[in-house]
C-alpha cells in the first residue's frame, strides 16, 4: 500500500512539473509570450513550475532551432529520476539500463496526456465562453494547428466541428500503441 502511494505522489508530482517542462517547450515553439504583461496567463505558473531546473540545463542544452532543448531535457531527467526512484524503491535486481527507454516512453505518454488535457480545455472552453479570454486565445493558438489537417478532412457536421473528437481519438490510439509496444523492443 505504501508503494501505491508513494508511485502515486511521484507520478503526480513528477507529471506536473514534466508536464510544464513540455508545456515550456511547445509554447515557445509556437512564439508564445510568457509574461504576464502579454496576456499569457499561464506563463508565470510555468517559469515557477520549471527554471528551477531548465535554466541550469540551458548551459548544456542549446536550443534547435525553435525548439528549446532545455526543456526537453529537463523533461526527460524527471521522468528518467521517477523510474529510476521507483525501480530503487521497489528492490528491483533487474538491469537498470532499461530506465533509459522506459523514461523515454514515459516521457511520450506524458506528452500524449497534456495533448489530450489541452484538446479537452480547448473543446470545454469553446462551448462556454462567450467572449475571448487570455486563457481561452492560449490554448487556442496551441490546438489550432493540430486540428486544422483534421478540419481539411473532416468538414462540419450539422454546423459542429468534430475535430477535436477525432484529434482526442488519435491521441488515445497512439496511447494505446506506446502501451501495447514489446517489451523487448529496447533490448
Amino acid at each position: 500500500m505504501l508503494n501505491q502511494i508513494i508511485t502515486l505522489l511521484l507520478q503526480v508530482i513528477i507529471g506536473l512539473v514534466a508536464g510544464a517542462c513540455l508545456l515550456r517547450l511547445y509554447l515557445q515553439h509556437q512564439r508564445i509570450a510568457f509574461s504576464a504583461r502579454s496576456g499569457n496567463p499561464v506563463g508565470p505558473f510555468i517559469f515557477a513550475l520549471t527554471d528551477w531546473l531548465v535554466l541550469p540545463l540551458r548551459r548544456i542544452a542549446r536550443p534547435v532551432g525553435r525548439w528549446d532543448s532545455a526543456s526537453l531535457l529537463a523533461a526527460y531527467m524527471l521522468e528518467l529520476f521517477q523510474f529510476g526512484l521507483l525501480w530503487l524503491l521497489g528492490g528491483s535486481t533487474g538491469n537498470p539500463a532499461w530506465l533509459l527507454p522506459m523514461a523515454l516512453l514515459g516521457l511520450a505518454r506524458l506528452a500524449l496526456t497534456c495533448a489530450s488535457g489541452l484538446v479537452i480545455v480547448y473543446a470545454v472552453l469553446s462551448w462556454v465562453q462567450q467572449g475571448h479570454s487570455p486563457l481561452a486565445s492560449l490554448v487556442s493558438r496551441l490546438v489550432e494547428p493540430w486540428l486544422v489537417p483534421i478540419r481539411r478532412v473532416l468538414p462540419l457536421l450539422g454546423g459542429i466541428d468534430l475535430s477535436p473528437l477525432v484529434l482526442l481519438l488519435l491521441l488515445q490510439v497512439l496511447g494505446i500503441v506506446l502501451d501495447h509496444l514489446p517489451p523487448n523492443l529496447f533490448g
